[in-house]
């Protein structure tokens, strides 16, 4: 039996901000959907991920800006690091280690992320 990892929720305070900011640096809006007044359901993919965020209104009682360690996946940290740029995200210089090399950003909330690149997958 595979246990597949889908779906993270992250804690936002603006929803509409978080769906702005998101898809500016090219997760694609896969559901806005408004349950109620209460629960608003927001789900964005990275491009070729398996694995998608979601936020919204009434889906944590988590404090905005809380989670910490989100990781994606690059084949090429520099064209990730230009798009982030291109988007107005300062990711910083690429800080290269030897299990990877590595962009930073957050998203408005303060949501933080690293973006990988793996030279040895490449092999």
């Amino acid at each position: 039996m595979n246990w597949t990892l889908e779906l993270v929720i992250l804690p936002v305070s603006d929803v509409d901000r978080a769906r702005d900011f998101y898809a500016k640096i090219g997760f694609n809006a896969d559901h806005d959907h408004t349950v109620s007044e209460d629960v608003r359901f927001v789900q964005m993919t990275p491009p070729g991920s398996a694995c998608s965020i979601a936020f919204g209104k009434g889906l944590t009682d988590a404090e905005p800006g809380s989670v910490k360690g989100m990781q994606v996946v690059v084949t090429d940290i520099n064209a990730a690091r230009d798009q982030l740029l291109a988007a107005g995200v300062d990711p910083g210089e690429v800080d290269v280690q030897p299990w990877g090399h590595f962009v930073y950003f957050a998203d408005p909330d303060g949501n933080q992320w690293s973006v990988q690149y793996m030279p040895y997958r490449d092999n």
